[in-house]
């Protein structure tokens, strides 16, 4: 087999695995459309904890439309992540021995579990991230939030807790392949605190102390749960 057909066999199989992401999240959207309301009553929750008083506003005609086809959308990526991460996986594996191919499923259902338990955290950092950041209008200023603004804000720090919380997975994977050991992330811990403070802090925008501890009191337990998987799990 020459190299033209290697790299030709291996576009067709990203192409597959693409067309199986998209029909994924394309059946997870139609899902996220049947159940929207409950979806943005779930995320707007947040804001109607931080603001009781008040309520999100649409000002212009297709606003709404717009706003319930994001959200479904972000619902079908959502529902379809264990497929996206699969399929990830799987299109690596060609490059894996035989025992390194039989981690797919464990390691994908690590990252599935990792992933929403970092958009659960976020979700109860985001009405407090929310009090944080109105609170700075004083009773001079009230809040009057567009919706369509607030749900990105709010999809977007969801997913951004999710994807911080697959990080443990991916430092095993280098271990495994020999780029680093766990001696050399125990003895890189003072930085690895650094860099997971200064990481939580781009990711929260709010920067309120205790939505920065709520995200980066468990990346750090990660970390050590991951040297002691490395030192364990790898070994034997």
């Amino acid at each position: 087999m020459n190299a033209h057909q290697t790299y030709s066999d291996h576009l067709t199989e990203l192409r597959d695995r693409v067309i199986r992401i998209a029909v994924a999240v394309a059946i997870g959207s139609v899902i996220g459309f049947f159940i929207n309301e409950q979806v943005i009553d779930f995320l707007a929750e947040p804001f109607n904890v931080a603001v009781p008083d008040s309520s999100l506003a649409f000002f212009r005609p297709t606003e709404a439309f717009s706003l319930v086809m994001k959200v479904s959308l972000w619902t079908g990526a959502i529902l379809a992540s264990p497929v996206i991460l699969y399929q990830a996986w799987r299109f690596v594996s060609p490059a894996l021995t035989p025992r390194e191919k039989r981690w797919a499923i464990p390691v994908t259902a690590i990252l599935v579990v990792l992933f929403l338990a970092g958009v659960a955290i976020g979700y109860l950092a985001l009405s407090k991230g929310l009090v944080f950041l109105l609170d700075f209008g004083g009773e001079t200023l009230e809040p009057v939030i567009g919706a369509d603004l607030y749900f990105k804000f709010a999809m977007r720090f969801l997913l951004a807790f999710g994807i911080a919380f697959e990080y443990p997975v991916f430092l095993f994977i280098a271990a495994a392949f020999g780029a680093i050991s766990s001696k050399q992330l125990a003895s890189g811990r003072r930085w690895a605190v650094v860099i997971i403070l200064v990481g939580a802090a781009l990711i929260t925008p709010s920067g309120d102390p205790l939505t920065l501890m709520m995200l980066s009191l468990p990346l750090y337990v990660f970390y050590e749960l991951t040297i002691l998987a490395i030192r364990f799990i790898l070994k034997k």
